[in-house]
């Protein structure tokens, strides 16, 4: 379900409409706010348009029943090719992935170039995210980039286009993707988590920041609970320690990891939250605090601190929030 960020959908829906269609598109923005499922959907409408077999009604969707669907579906479409990382161990492909999309992923795309569109007039390659592209393959990305084979389409996802190449960014147009209202967040959640309560909806609206994407990553791990404690300690400071230590408790057990992580990821946006109506003595305290808590997330994940610990230690940096 496409929601939201109408007017980047329907700058490339005008360029596809006007049959001067730009060959590589950087479709920007925060994370989990939709832009690789539109960029794959954008991909199949490009497909079925130049394949040109079947009635495709306006807007962005294809047929399900539709050729170019099962072709690309079943990973056999001759003219789409999706970057992506790929699991560490090919063997095992639910577990962790690799740290980035390789040269040789890329490189895996030039016997492709070396022939016209077969099915389609069209070719695309979606890359997801070009973030991730190791320095050897932006520099070979570049090379196609700069010399467009004929009929092909670059559909590049970003979450950080300010770290990419400048000489990839010039070579593509942009379309800005931006977090969601509320309500559109609400109503993706309401959708994908049927059985989900209004209060858990609620709370991960709140948790994902107009990113669907991030919210559905609290999904499960009762995040009204975790930001009901945040709460708790930002508006009392915790005097007696009682609130971190029951978080400690909870949160420090093995089979609590992924509840821990939540909290720790959740903590930063929480704090700068609560600084927005802030001025003077309280602001500086909230935003070394979201510094601080900054700092301890990133340094738990990549140094593996002792889990109870570092939760009582957040649990510290929220409760300056109650004593400014």
């Amino acid at each position: 379900m496409l929601i939201g960020n109408d007017s980047a959908r329907a700058a490339l829906a005008a360029a596809m409409a006007s049959g001067n269609l730009h060959h590589a598109w950087l479709i920007a923005g925060p994370e989990g706010v939709g832009k690789g499922m539109f960029a794959r959907a954008a991909a199949l409408r490009l497909l079925a348009e130049g394949a040109g077999r079947d009635h495709l009604a306006p807007g962005w969707d294809v047929p399900e029943e539709s050729q170019t669907v099962h072709l690309v579906n079943a990973g056999a479409h001759p003219d789409y090719r999706e970057l992506v990382r790929l699991p560490k161990d090919p063997d095992k492909p639910d577990e962790a992935l690799a740290r980035s999309i390789t040269i040789a992923q890329v490189r895996s795309l030039q016997p492709l170039f070396a022939t016209k569109p077969s099915f389609s007039s069209r070719r695309v390659i979606v890359i997801d995210a070009i973030d991730d592209l190791e320095r050897g393959g932006a520099n070979a990305l570049l090379k196609n980039l700069e010399e467009p084979p004929a009929g092909t389409i670059f559909l590049l996802v970003s979450h950080a286009p300010g770290r990419l190449l400048p000489t990839i960014r010039s070579r593509c147009r942009l379309l800005r993707f931006e977090a969601l209202p509320d309500a559109d967040v609400s109503a993706i959640l309401r959708e994908q988590l049927p059985d989900a309560n209004g209060n858990e909806i609620a709370a991960l609206v709140k948790a994902g920041e107009g990113s669907p994407g991030r919210a559905l990553g609290f999904a499960g791990l009762d995040i009204a609970a975790i930001e009901s404690e945040m709460v708790a300690l930002a508006e009392t400071g915790d005097p007696s320690n009682m609130i971190r230590s029951r978080l400690a408790k909870l949160l420090g057990i093995k089979a609590a990891q992924p509840r821990y992580e939540a909290f720790l990821e959740r903590a930063p946006s929480f704090i700068a939250e609560r600084a927005k109506p802030l001025s003077g003595d309280a602001l500086r305290t909230a935003l070394d605090a979201y510094g601080a808590a900054r700092e301890l997330g990133g340094a738990a994940t990549g140094l593996s601190l002792d889990a109870s610990s570092t939760v009582f230690e957040m649990g510290g940096i929220l409760a300056r929030l109650g004593r400014a």
